[in-house]
């Protein structure tokens, strides 16, 4: 039995099975974005009129006021699936994180109007997104922990990077289909029916996604832990009695990313053609030029981490975000769409090569037996933290001081935060788990045999 054991844990998994894992950690999280960048646009053009209409004036602060309910699902979800991943296994959480997102983007594309069928209707719709946040928070850190438990010991920043690449992924996938979805049909068909496309199509997604995850094996660290026996009964109580103050500096690393990502994608447009009279073709044209910058820099900033390090790579990255805030808003104002343009690259290459090494990060930061709860928690309140309410801040510190470069001032904030609990974690707490220590105690003694 041990000699088996030995050789299992020698041999590793294949080529093939490699390249299955880091799709399947990806198209996950790409489904995930997808499915929020879908549902804040429908929000703003669909949802204000045919579930939310009877509520006049405010509708549309309502209608996208509901995207919020995602985020408040997401730390439960977190919670949830972080029990159950480190407790029965990274792979069967996953396969219902998202078929969870299936049913949910199903039941947005199936939901009568407010005139069909009456207050149940934004009510369902309010659900559905709540689970869309459920799914969201156990969805992220299980694809993390798959693709890395999965990976060479030199090259965890890289296979990491393929959970990372989904929320650009996902904005660059929403972006066109809508934008096809629209010149296809005409604007009374597609306020009658075409906007529910986008979410059927996540469906097909979806099935997709799950046949590859069904055809993965278990992680092969969890795959140890249930051998050994060493399961933790309650992950999240030994979490916050032993690794509370890492899980605080993880989601105080991260916060900075969230917060300008959505300023990024959720504030940063709207700006730039209701304030700064840009042709909103052009500026959506822009930004899915740098989402595939982002996705190109999210990669290299995994791949530096290998190299240099998780904490350095981000730490520098961070200090360019900072350091472009007050650039960005500088050549936005112009009114230009090449200034526009300029901005938005340079800041979505730092969004990247900042995220890149995240996954990562996080994973070396907790022990295997409790890493899923321990690594989904700071992710999903981080996004709270920095990103639920950017957007609407945003506009509040506009109207408020009527200069933009408050805004800047924001971001550099949450990027002061991430810089010092970076440095936090590389001076005092970052632990810094050897290879058998993160792979667990088994594979030391069979390598040791």
């Amino acid at each position: 039995m041990s000699s088996t054991s030995t050789t299992q844990v020698r041999s590793g998994p294949t080529r093939g099975e490699l390249f299955r894992v880091r799709v399947a950690s990806g198209i996950g999280t790409t489904i995930e974005w997808y499915l929020s960048f879908s549902y804040i646009a429908a929000a703003g053009l669909i949802f204000s009129h045919q579930y939310f209409g009877t509520l006049g004036p405010n509708a549309l602060i309502v209608s996208l006021g509901s995207v919020a309910a995602s985020f408040i699902a997401s730390p439960l979800g977190g919670l949830i699936a972080g029990h159950f991943g480190d407790r029965k296994g990274r792979k069967a959480t996953l396969v219902a994180t998202l078929a969870l997102m299936g049913v949910a983007s199903l039941g947005i594309g199936l939901l009568p109007t407010y005139d069909q069928i009456g207050i149940a209707a934004p009510i369902l719709l309010v659900v559905f997104r709540f689970m869309q946040g459920l799914s969201t928070g156990g969805e992220w850190g299980g694809a993390a922990l798959m693709s890395i438990e999965y990976a060479p010991a030199k090259r965890r920043g890289f296979y990491g990077v393929f959970s990372q690449i989904g929320t650009p992924a996902g904005l660059v996938l929403s972006t066109l289909v809508f934008f096809l979805v629209q010149i296809s049909i005409s604007p009374e068909q597609f306020t009658a029916w075409g906007w529910r496309v986008p979410f059927f199509l996540s469906v097909v997604l979806v099935f997709i996604g799950l046949k590859i995850r069904t055809a993965i094996g278990e992680s092969p660290v969890f795959a140890e832990i249930r051998e050994n026996e060493t399961e933790v009964r309650v992950p999240l109580k030994e979490a916050f009695q032993h690794h509370s103050w890492q899980m605080c500096l993880a989601g105080g690393a991260f916060v900075a990313n969230i917060a300008v990502g959505y300023i990024f994608i959720g504030y940063l447009p709207a700006y730039a053609y209701n304030s700064r009279g840009m042709d909103p073709a052009a500026v959506n044209l822009v930004l899915m030029v740098a989402a595939m910058v982002w996705i190109a820099f999210t990669v290299l900033g995994g791949q530096l981490s290998d190299k240099y390090g998780r904490r350095k790579t981000m730490w520098w990255f961070y200090l360019a975000m900072g350091l472009w805030s007050v650039p960005t808003f500088l050549l936005v104002d112009t009114g230009s769409i090449a200034a526009f343009a300029l901005a938005v690259v340079v800041l979505a290459a730092t969004l990247g090569a900042s995220y890149g090494p995240q996954s990562a990060l996080f994973a070396e930061l907790f022990p295997p037996r409790l890493r899923y709860t321990a690594a989904s928690l700071p992710y999903a309140v981080g996004g709270i933290v920095g990103g639920a309410f950017a957007p609407a801040l945003c506009e509040w510190l506009l109207q408020t001081t009527g200069n933009s470069t408050s805004i800047a001032g924001y971001m550099i904030f949450f990027v002061v935060v991430s810089l010092i609990s970076i440095i936090i974690l590389k001076n005092s707490y970052f632990v810094g788990f050897a290879d058998e220590n993160f792979r667990g105690s088994k594979a030391v003694s069979n390598s040791s045999s």
